[in-house]
Parts: structure tokens; C-alpha cells; sequence
């Protein structure tokens, strides 16, 4: 599987909220998307990524949720990847940080899509039941 590529099982266009989106708005936009984070982009640049992990957290201290920005809860991004980055690194990137989200940047550090643990499992089983 060192032939296959980022490119081929990362999700896109990503879907991004800045730093000052409320967390609520941040939460419908990844109900209404049925996806599990968003990515948090100030200018164009990569900033942060909050997880549905990380509402777990919003709601346990129960605050107040309107008028909290994404800021207040997103974690900063620690890995990245590019679309010609064998697949095999990026799960070995993910297991090695323990993360489920590894944001896809160009060239310029631009968002471009996102690899989640759901994307190479879809790949896994359709490679799997492709080989059989």
C-alpha cells in the first residue's frame, strides 16, 4: 500500500470555521455535514481542529455554549499531511499521535481536504473486498 496515496482517500473540500465561529454553529455545521470534525482556518492558515471529541469536553463543563468561539476549545494541529503522502505513513502518523484527523495542506499550507480513521477504514474494506 506504499503506492497509494493521500489523494486518493482523503475527504474534500474540508470543511473549515475561523477562530470566532461559535461552538453551537461549529456543531450544527458538522451535524447537518454528518461529520466527526471541522477544521479551524484564520486568514486561509491552518489554526486548529475541533473533533465531536472535543464537544464531549464542551459539555462537561457546561458552559455556557452560545457566545463561546471554536477558539475557546479547538486543538492545535500537530500533524499535517500532502496529497502524495503514502497512506501508510499517515495511519502510522495517527496511531503514533494518537489521532482520528490528519488535515491535508498544499503547498502553501493551504487546507485542501482532511484523512480521518473512517477514510482508511472505507479504503481497507474496498481494498480488501476488491482482493478477495
Amino acid at each position: 500500500m506504499d503506492d497509494i496515496f493521500v489523494a486518493r482517500v482523503m475527504s474534500s473540500p474540508v470543511h473549515t470555521v475561523s477562530p470566532d465561529t461559535l461552538v453551537e454553529e461549529a456543531a450544527q455545521k458538522m451535524l447537518d455535514a454528518e461529520i466527526g470534525s471541522v477544521v479551524v482556518v484564520d486568514g486561509g492558515r491552518l489554526v486548529g481542529i475541533l473533533t465531536n471529541t472535543d464537544f464531549v469536553k464542551i459539555v462537561a463543563e457546561r458552559k455556557p455554549k452560545d457566545q463561546t468561539p471554536v477558539s475557546e476549545y479547538m486543538m492545535p494541529v500537530d500533524v499535517t499531511t500532502g496529497a502524495q503522502t503514502p497512506i501508510a505513513e499517515v495511519a502510522e502518523a495517527m496511531v503514533d499521535h494518537g489521532i482520528h484527523h490528519v488535515p491535508v495542506v498544499d503547498d502553501d499550507d493551504a487546507v485542501i481536504g482532511i484523512v480521518t480513521t473512517t477514510d482508511l477504514a472505507s479504503y481497507l474494506s474496498q481494498f480488501r473486498t476488491a482482493s478477495v
